[in-house]
């Protein structure tokens, strides 16, 4: 143990675990800052303590760098003190630096509103209070949705309420130890150019944060709480999404844990849905996640689906699904077959997607409400199977768009909702309707279950779907890599590997040329037989793109914005004529991606 009692023997004791290699040098300055600079006067005790019992490692972990503020938010592990953490000063820096550039943008107007909701998580509905007490110091009124909420139900309601801005607590699918704030525009969606970096400008350089009491606010009505308001509202407007047809399906729902009940539940009954069970050992509202496997509620991950499945078969549901801990994301499982005590599977986010824009198309057009006007809106790490579809319904598909949902509400607002068909991301992100600019869980589970009903009615199964696409559109499989790199030092790695993609990538992988590189973040194609390279017509952003000698064979590259990982999505694609065997097929694609992937972690490997 160091004997330290003031700030100064603190920052010797922390130079001196420098110079033993115990901290880091950002680390160490991180924490000279919280040591010495008044806006962190508060947090000082705190520091010491941890100085005076030489946690150099929790000290290197919370203050290594500056926890980001990206586009949406800021996100990460939860610790009471530190840059690099999420705590009552990194979420205060947020909510104060939104605060302060909506009141410069909105230029003295005086009738300012700010929606707040939260999760499940731990602390999530603390660091609500906290938000909701800064944007009342700020002079905003602020719409509080106090009991757990789905954040699709906060995007309606910034809309709802004529908000200038939201803020949702919520980690998403990260683990029990993460939480986060997403920051909202006055659309409902999430901050786009210019405001998002305006927006971090402030965060990042915030000095003094104000805070109301959130008890008193709520007294005098600076705070309103409008729970049941907008549980109401926002099922109306949701329920309207849904189309005629059966509805005889057994559902079996998991809420992972998280806010789905509240929103998935009362849309289904209001659908006609009556045979719908909430899986009971994932029924309890609970930021530890218990009964989930490995603790991380991502309907992503098919060992969610496990218990699930055993159940439905005893049970005999047609159809299983799951929404992330804020509701905003679904997954599903259904039986191969009409037997729901046979073999099940798990669907990948593209499959759901192309599933729904199938479904929501062919109904659409039996109702004669589709022009070539209308569109779908898809992101460029989402198979490409959603174009296929959709223009063989004579709709537009957008989908040079970079990764997150607010890029697909932008096109909304930009191309016009009353034109606006569907969003879907690969990321098991989907929305409908006009309601909210977010995607939205719940109304993706009313969809699914009449996709299951509409499907069981007929005689058919949900894998007998995918097969007649994939028999018409060509055989598509895709998958996701993701390369995990923490700390400071995974930080470095994964520049070094993005620099090494755009300098020097493979010149082949699974034994197939790499025959173009897309550089999102350059704005550049270069092709790689002539080195020549012409302007790329797309967003900007750090993406990376490898197309393969196969048509509709490539691999997307990208940092996540949310996790320590770079991820590496792979599409794989044979034609119509080389589909007609599906079995065959899918085990050449099968046979493709292991090849693909395994190359591509030896690449990175080398190269990180």
């Amino acid at each position: 143990m160091t004997i330290v009692e003031s700030a100064q023997e603190a920052l010797a004791a922390v130079q001196q675990a420098v110079d033993h290699e115990k901290l880091t040098e950002s680390a160490a300055k991180n924490i000279a800052a919280w040591l010495t600079e008044d806006r962190y006067a508060g947090y000082r005790v705190q520091v010491i303590e941890h100085i005076r019992d030489s946690q150099w490692q929790a000290l290197d972990d919370a203050f290594w760098t500056i926890i980001p503020f990206g586009t949406g938010g800021r996100r990460g592990r939860m610790y009471p003190i530190g840059s690099n953490a999420i705590n009552d000063r990194t979420i205060g820096e947020s909510a104060q630096g939104l605060a302060d550039y909506v009141v410069e943008f909105s230029n003295g107007k005086s009738d300012r509103s700010c929606a707040i909701a939260y999760d499940t998580r731990h602390q999530s509905r603390h660091f609500a209070e906290l938000c909701a007490g800064i944007m009342v110091a700020a002079g905003f009124k602020v719409y509080f949705l106090d009991d757990y909420r789905a954040t699709p139900q906060l995007s309606y309601a910034v809309r709802h309420k004529n908000c200038d801005c939201g803020i949702m607590v919520t980690a998403s699918h990260n683990p029990p130890s993460d939480n986060a704030v997403k920051v909202y525009w006055s659309s409902g969606a999430q901050v786009l150019p210019p405001h998002d970096k305006a927006i971090i400008e402030r965060v990042m350089n915030c000095q003094e944060i104000k805070v109301t009491d959130f008890a008193e606010a709520l007294k005098d009505g600076r705070v309103e709480i409008i729970t049941a308001e907008i549980d109401q509202a926002f099922a109306d407007e949701a329920a309207a999404c849904a189309f005629e047809g059966p509805r005889d399906a057994k559902i079996l729902y998991t809420p992972l844990h998280g806010v789905g009940t509240a929103a998935v539940l009362p849309l289904l009954q209001r659908d006609g849905f009556t045979n719908v069970e909430v899986y009971g050992p994932h029924s309890e509202p609970s930021g530890d996640f218990p009964n989930v496997p490995g603790h991380v509620s991502n309907p992503e991950n098919k060992v969610v689906f496990d218990a699930p499945i055993e159940h439905a078969k005893q049970t005999g549901a047609d159809l299983i699904l799951a929404t992330d801990p804020d509701c905003d994301r679904i997954g599903c499982a259904a039986p191969m077959t009409l037997d729901t005590k046979g073999p099940w599977r798990t669907f990948s986010g593209n499959e759901i997607g192309a599933l729904l824009t199938e479904f929501i198309l062919s109904k659409r057009a039996a109702a004669k409400t589709l022009t070539p006007d209308h569109f779908v809106v898809k992101t460029l790490v989402t198979t490409e199977l959603t174009r296929r579809i959709t223009e063989d319904y004579n709709v537009r598909c957008e989908g040079n768009l970079l990764v997150g949902f607010k890029h697909i509400a932008a096109v909304i607002d930009r191309d016009g909702p009353d034109h606006y068909v569907f969003g879907t991301e690969e990321s098991h992100g989907y929305q409908v309707g006009q309601y909210c600019r977010d995607k939205d869980g719940a109304v993706a589970c009313m969809l699914m279950g009449e996709l299951a009903a509409e499907l069981k009615s007929q005689g058919k199964s949900m894998h007998d779907m995918l097969c007649d696409l994939h028999h018409k559109h060509g055989c598509h499989r895709e998958t996701l890599i993701n390369l995990v790199m923490e700390g400071s030092e995974g930080m470095a790695a994964m520049q070094r590997l993005m620099q090494s993609f755009r300098q020097s990538p493979p010149a082949a992988v699974a034994g197939i040329q790499i025959v173009r590189i897309r550089d999102y973040g350059n704005g550049t194609i270069r092709d790689v037989e002539s080195g020549t390279e012409s302007p790329l017509d797309g967003p900007s952003g750090n993406l990376i793109i490898l197309d393969l000698a196969d048509e509709g064979n490539y691999v997307a590259v990208r940092p996540s914005g949310t996790e320590p990982k770079i991820k590496l999505y792979v599409f794989t694609r044979l034609t119509p004529a080389e589909s007609t065997d599906l079995d065959q097929a899918n085990e050449m694609l099968q046979q493709r991606i292991d090849l693909l992937e395994s190359d591509m972690r030896t690449y990175a490997a080398a190269n990180s």
